[in-house]
């Protein structure tokens, strides 16, 4: 039998208000808010004993009244055309860590390749009145498909091509390049293949001609770089081309690949062919993609292009011209690092 407790309804307690933390800390209303809102003039113990307060009773301040207030949303759209979320997710969990201590919010759309479908997305954020835009996608040298260049809220972009005077944020593809041919010739490995991605990427030129300058640096001789699909089944095809005709010493003792899949590929073929990573050969991919990376046997060294500080440096940037700060229009190139695992060997003793 249930009981008229149990099954009496449940109602939700009404907010806590303004007026009943100030009753609570023995201040008017006017202070109350003041205290709260980090304004006026009072004594840091009376400023902290209203917070206290506040924090103890549960009371949230009124958001919409506080955008009213500061003419703001305190929110920002992040666009992509990212549709797997590959480089946008951890370059939007950059852009909430930098935003989230300001009280501000980040909500994704995916645009995929559509500009229908971008254009209704920048409309729908209009009309939510985001105080800004955080543009992405899933390669710098294209820009997305949808125009942003005469919007009356600041857009910062990051890891696509950005409009004219417009701020953009990329990673250094030619600098992470040269971090895995430099770890390889620490390594003492001389003779090194690169093996990349389609020629219609501009990244695959950059790092190529990275390589290439290192090589050349150090007295070593280059040969050209093959290029094909963003895929293991490529690496696979790299490594026949590679070590299919040549004598052993004409052979590479190392292969820098243009990403991840690819250099699984390379070493899964190496392997079938009795070929001993990294002891007869080394490989290191870019990107970083741990899921392959961490799995492929033995992991994978390789570019990490720290996409969720690319991330964090767009919020900040965006959070600065929303607070009206100048900023430098221009593309601004962030560092890439080397995480080293078991798949390029030790130095020589």
């Amino acid at each position: 039998m249930v009981s008229d407790a149990e099954s009496a309804p449940v109602f939700a307690k009404p907010p806590v208000t303004l007026r009943e933390v100030a009753a609570a800390a023995g201040v008017s209303v006017a202070t109350a808010s003041k205290a709260l809102n980090g304004q006026g003039r009072m004594t840091a113990e009376t400023r902290e004993r209203i917070r206290e307060t506040a924090r103890l009773l549960g009371f949230r301040p009124n958001s919409l009244a506080q955008s009213l207030l500061r003419k703001r949303s305190f929110t920002v759209g992040l666009l992509t055309n990212d549709t797997y979320g590959r480089f946008s997710l951890p370059l939007m969990a950059g852009v909430s860590d930098a935003l989230v201590d300001k009280g501000v919010s980040v909500f994704l759309c995916n645009v995929e390749d559509d500009q229908r479908l971008g254009q209704l997305h920048v409309e729908a954020m209009l009309d939510k009145r985001v105080d800004g835009i955080v543009a992405t996608g899933k390669r710098i040298d294209r820009h997305l498909p949808v125009d942003l260049s005469n919007l009356r809220i600041p857009v910062v972009y990051a890891f696509t091509q950005p409009d004219p005077g417009a701020v953009g944020l990329v990673s250094d593809d030619a600098g992470g390049a040269r971090l895995a041919v430099e770890h390889f010739l620490r390594l003492g490995r001389r003779r090194i293949a690169h093996v990349t991605g389609p020629a219609g990427f501009a990244v695959v030129h950059t790092r190529a001609e990275a390589w290439r300058g290192v090589l050349k640096e150090n007295g070593l001789t280059t040969s050209e770089p093959l290029l094909g699909a963003w895929s293991e089944g490529w690496g696979h095809e790299a490594v026949e081309k590679l070590f299919g005709k040549a004598g052993r010493g004409g052979q590479p003792d190392a292969i820098f690949c243009g990403n991840d899949q690819i250099a699984r590929g390379v070493i899964d073929a190496l392997r079938e062919r009795g070929i001993r990573v990294p002891d007869d050969v080394g490989v290191i991919g870019f990107d970083n993609w741990e899921i392959v990376a961490e799995a492929t046997r033995p992991p994978l060294t390789s570019v990490d292009m720290n996409l969720a500080s690319l991330g964090r440096e767009a919020g900040l940037a965006l959070l600065s011209l929303v607070d009206g700060q100048p900023a430098a229009p221009g593309i601004r190139k962030l560092p890439c690092r080397l995480v080293v695992r078991q798949s390029c060997g030790s130095p020589p003793g």
